[in-house]
C-alpha cells in the first residue's frame, strides 16, 4: 500500500468516526423531539433534516461553501472569533460531513424511538423515574437497533461521500483528501491500477458495513425471514 493511500485511508477513517460521533450527540435529541412532538414545526423540521437525501451534494456543498466563506455568515462569525475560515480544512470538512449525514443518522433513530411506544414510558413514570431517567434508562436501551443502524449507516455513508467533501475540503494532502477524492485523482490521471486497488478497498468495506448492518440489527435480520 503505498503512502498517499494509507494516509487518504486513514483520513476517511478519522472524518467517519468524529462525524459519527457528533452524529450521536447531534441527531439523538433531534430524533427523540420528532419521535415525540405534535408541533406544527415536526413536519418542516423533519423535511430540512431529509433535505441532504434528496439534495445533490454539489448544491449542498456549494451552499455550504458561500455560508462558510469569507462573505458568508459563518465565515464572517469565524474570522471575526478569530478562527479564520473553514473551507478547505479539516473542521470545515467535519461540519459539512455531520450536516450531509444528518439524515442517515436521525431517521433510524426516529423510527426506533416511534417503535417504543408510550407503554414502557408510562410504565417508567409509575415507577416515579423522572424525564431523563426514563429517557436513559427505559428509551435509550429500547432503541439499540436505531443507533446500530444510525452509527452504520453514518460511519459508512461519510466514508463514501465526495462531493460535498470535494466542494469543501477541496484536494489537500493529508488534511482533506480522503479516499473518495483520491479515487478520482487516479482516475483523472490515468491511473487505473491504483485507482483500481482503493476502489477495490472501498467496495469490501461496503460490503462489510451492510453485512453488519444485517448482522447486528435483529429487526433486518426478521425483515428477510
Amino acid at each position: 500500500m503505498s503512502e498517499a493511500n494509507l494516509t487518504a485511508l486513514l483520513l476517511s477513517l478519522k472524518l467517519a468516526s468524529v462525524v459519527t460521533l457528533l452524529l450521536l450527540l447531534v441527531g439523538t435529541p433531534i430524533a427523540w423531539w420528532l419521535a415525540r412532538t405534535r408541533s406544527r414545526w415536526k413536519a418542516p423540521v423533519g423535511a430540512v433534516v431529509a433535505l441532504p437525501i434528496v439534495l445533490p451534494p454539489s448544491v449542498l456543498g456549494f451552499y455550504l461553501l458561500v455560508a462558510m466563506g469569507p462573505e458568508g455568515p459563518v465565515g464572517q462569525f469565524t474570522r471575526a472569533m478569530g478562527w479564520g475560515t473553514l473551507p478547505f480544512t479539516f473542521t470545515g470538512l467535519v461540519i459539512a460531513s455531520v450536516i450531509y449525514s444528518l439524515p442517515f443518522m436521525v431517521q433510524p433513530l426516529q423510527n426506533a424511538f416511534q417503535a417504543i411506544g408510550e407503554r414502557p414510558l408510562e410504565t417508567a413514570a409509575t415507577l416515579r423515574a423522572g424525564p431523563w431517567d426514563r429517557f436513559f434508562s427505559v428509551a435509550i436501551p429500547l432503541a439499540r437497533p436505531g443507533f446500530i443502524t444510525g452509527g452504520i449507516l453514518a460511519f459508512a455513508h461519510t466514508i463514501g461521500e465526495f462531493g460535498v467533501v470535494l466542494m469543501i475540503g477541496g484536494n489537500i494532502p493529508g488534511e482533506t483528501r480522503v479516499a473518495s477524492v483520491l479515487v478520482y485523482d487516479y482516475v483523472e490521471a490515468l491511473e487505473y491500477a491504483d485507482a483500481h486497488w482503493l476502489a477495490g478497498v472501498m467496495l469490501a468495506f461496503a460490503f462489510l458495513v451492510l453485512l453488519a448492518l444485517y448482522a447486528l440489527n435483529p429487526e433486518r435480520r426478521g425483515q428477510g425471514r
